[in-house]
């Protein structure tokens, strides 16, 4: 267990007793990022082992006891309050997801709509119109696969490329532990119990299509920049992390989407200054970056940290709680800024 999900457990019977609107006068800050990823009230083989995502009803809830509290704002809004001094009023934030994932266009869009709330969208566009599946995606299915079938579960047992684990929960562990860069193995276990990967894409349609894109566009969406195929950015050469970049900002701006933004898959641990001084350059239109280490500062004025907002069974106002106590923590021991 981390330190920061050890202190959302130790800390969430007193918050409970505690109100997010007083808490939000401890904010470091008064424009908040925040992220999810899938809203759903179906099983996603796909996602289930990834991320606890939100049914409908629990996203509902979390946007209007945040509205409480906080004003959504749209990207324009917030570019504007990035260069103003001027902080007055209820606190803001803005609302991200990640990876572009259907239920965006099916789920989320239509409950936003109704609520006049604006977010963006940070894509990957190797995986648009559904012609190959994200590795982690990929690592869910087969686990979802596995626990499912008994027969895949014995017959793993005989995979020889990779020595498995016979208890399924060390299992588990071990395919969810296959890096980006040996992805190719959770390839060799989809051919050695033969999942049909493409056939689920084809059924589920896991990810948005272009003519979906172009329509939450029109409604007003942001749609940015994820990385071309979601890869672990501190296993890339340097070289490598720009690359990735910027084949993902290009292919936004030939589509004539955003690329006035891009936020790291997983984590932005390990990039190096040189990164962000190469990205800015080569890209003057870039606004921000984004990470998603939670409420800190970052020692790059230009790279912003959004909050998770999928951790265990938390709901958004006792994530947001958790996160203003566990910044005031950091901060009497220093480690409050990236």
């Amino acid at each position: 267990m981390s330190t920061k999900s050890l202190f959302y457990s130790t800390t969430s019977t007193f918050l409970k007793s505690v109100s997010l609107n007083f808490l939000s006068k401890y904010l470091p800050y008064r424009d908040l990022v925040i992220v999810y990823h899938s809203v759903s009230d179906q099983q996603l083989k796909h996602a289930k082992h990834l991320f606890p995502y939100r049914s409908s009803k629990a996203f509902i809830k979390d946007l209007d006891d945040l509205s409480k509290t906080f004003d959504f704002i749209d990207w324009e809004t917030f570019l504007q309050r990035k260069q103003s001094k001027n902080k007055t009023g209820k606190p803001k934030l803005l609302l991200t997801f990640d990876d572009g994932y259907r239920d965006f266009h099916d789920v989320i869009a239509p409950i936003l709509k109704q609520k006049g709330i604006f977010a963006i969208n940070f894509v990957n566009p190797k995986l648009i119109d559904n012609h190959e599946m994200m590795w982690r995606n990929k690592a869910s299915l087969i686990i979802s696969e596995l626990e499912e079938n008994k027969d895949l579960f014995t017959k793993i047992q005989d995979f020889k490329t990779l020595k498995l684990s016979s208890d399924f929960l060390n299992l588990k562990k071990e395919i969810l532990s296959i890096t980006f860069q040996n992805q190719h193995l959770l390839d060799d276990i989809t051919d050695f119990l033969t999942i049909d990967v493409q056939n689920y894409l084809k059924e589920h349609q896991v990810y948005l299509t272009t003519p979906q894109l172009e329509s939450l566009q029109k409604d007003g969406f942001g749609i940015a920049a994820h990385g071309w195929d979601h890869p672990l950015y501190h296993q890339l050469t340097e070289n490598q992390q720009l690359e990735n970049t910027q084949k993902a900002l290009d292919f936004l701006s030939e589509k004539q989407l955003s690329n006035d933004a891009f936020a790291f898959p997983f984590t932005d641990f390990g990039v190096s200054n040189s990164f962000f001084e190469n990205l800015f350059n080569i890209n003057p239109q870039l606004q921000f970056t984004f990470g998603a280490a939670g409420l800190k500062f970052d020692s790059r004025f230009k790279n912003l940290q959004r909050i998770p907002m999928e951790a265990g069974n938390y709901s958004a106002s006792q994530i947001l709680k958790s996160e203003i106590l566990y910044f005031q923590f950091l901060k009497l021991v220093n480690k409050h800024r990236i």
